[in-house]
């Protein structure tokens, strides 16, 4: 397909089609002419994971293309791959961090993690990320929030499991590394999601109880 094909095909605007090959996250495609090139299947699933990561994930295009890169490595270790993505999740503005209080934070979420016989490596950003989280919560003065840590853990430590087991069973050593990068990538945003949507559905039938559910069929018919 040419490369207006491969944008009507992807949905993504011709510029931004251009933008991704110059930055290289984008493979060329094979050159049929001076201005012309064929692009393949290949190309037209690459540009929607691009796609995807740039504008569902919120990645940087230099974290993005961290991430591709590491994922097309067929030497790097799967452990490496999945240490890419996790950097690029977690690469955001640093807040500040005013000690002793965020490291007695740190410390919090490192024992939490070792309760529950996690391996936490010391410069994993992750634990940085939940520290700060941690210290925002102890600094308001919300005592009642302090035990959702454990619950918080329990959670995600059911979700890893089944996450990395739905990942391991895809088979081909490049669909895993492509499920690493979705899962762990997107998986965060659709996770932060659903826990709003959550949110507001407990939320509504505590304070609202005999509220006509909006969201059963026929619920707008008159």
């Amino acid at each position: 397909m040419r490369i207006g094909e491969l944008s009507a095909a992807s949905g993504v605007p011709l510029p931004t089609v251009k933008y991704y090959l110059r930055e290289n996250l984008l493979p060329a495609g094979e050159r049929t002419a001076r201005n012309q090139a064929d692009y393949s299947p290949e190309h037209l699933a690459r540009l929607r994971l691009v796609r995807a990561l740039v504008e569902v994930g919120g990645l940087s295009v230099a974290d993005t293309r961290r991430v591709l890169e590491a994922a097309d490595n067929p030497g790097l270790p799967l452990d490496d791959v999945l240490g890419e993505a996790h950097q690029a999740v977690t690469n955001r503005p640093t807040p500040s961090r005013p000690e002793p209080s965020w490291s007695g934070a740190r410390d919090l979420v490192r024992q939490t993690a070792q309760a529950r016989g996690w391996r936490v490596e010391g410069e994993t950003p992750a634990l940085d990320r939940a520290a700060d989280a941690a210290a925002a919560v102890l600094s308001m003065d919300v005592p009642e929030l302090i035990p959702l840590l454990d619950v918080y853990a329990e959670a995600a430590e059911g979700l890893a499991e089944r996450e990395v087991a739905a990942v391991m069973s895809m088979g081909e050593q490049a669909d895993i590394v492509r499920g690493v990068v979705v899962g762990t990538v997107l998986g965060e945003e659709l996770l932060s999601a659903l826990r709003l949507l959550a949110q507001r559905s407990v939320t509504l039938k505590l304070l609202v109880p005999d509220a006509e559910d909006a969201s059963e069929p026929g619920a707008d018919a008159a």
